[in-house]
C-alpha cells in the first residue's frame, strides 16, 4: 500500500442481508457489508481526491461517495474486513502518481527501414498488373 491512512470515523459501515444462495443462514442473518466513503469530505490529500475521482470506477458515485459490498464470507467480521481492504487498494492505486509520458521520436534508421519496406511493397503490387498491356514496359 502507498501508506495513504484512512480515519475510521470517516468510513460508515453498514450491515446487510447477503444476496444469492446460502439457505437459512443466508435469510436470517445480515452478514454482508456496505461500506460507504465520502471522498471529497475525507481528510485525504487533495492530488489523491483528485485521482480517485478522475478514477471512472464504477463505485465511485456521482457525488464522490466510494461503495462497496462485500458478501464473500459468511462472518459480518470477514467482510466488513476485506471492504476495509478493497477501500484502502483503491486509495492506495490513487495515490501512486502516474509517470509522464515523455514524447519520443522514430531513428533515422527506423523511418528508412518503414520507408524501404514501403517502396518493396510498393514494387510487389507494381507487378501484379496485366503483363504487356502497361506502354511503360
Amino acid at each position: 500500500m502507498a501508506g495513504v491512512p484512512i480515519p475510521e470515523q470517516e468510513i460508515e459501515l453498514q450491515a446487510v442481508r447477503a444476496q444469492g444462495a446460502g439457505g437459512q443462514n443466508v435469510n436470517k442473518v445480515s452478514s454482508a457489508v456496505h461500506l460507504r466513503f465520502d471522498v471529497r469530505a475525507s481528510s485525504l490529500p487533495e492530488e489523491v481526491k483528485e485521482r480517485l475521482l478522475r478514477f471512472g470506477d464504477q463505485r465511485i458515485t456521482r457525488t464522490g461517495v466510494v461503495v462497496i459490498k462485500s458478501q464473500q464470507h459468511r462472518s459480518l467480521e470477514m467482510n466488513r474486513a476485506e471492504a476495509i481492504a478493497r477501500l484502502n487498494a483503491l486509495v492506495a492505486a490513487a495515490a501512486q502518481v502516474p509517470k509522464k509520458r515523455r514524447p519520443t521520436r522514430p531513428t533515422r534508421s527506423s523511418r528508412l527501414k518503414r520507408l524501404e519496406g514501403k517502396r518493396r511493397r510498393s514494387r510487389i503490387k507494381a507487378l501484379r498488373g496485366k503483363s504487356g498491356s502497361d506502354p511503360d514496359s
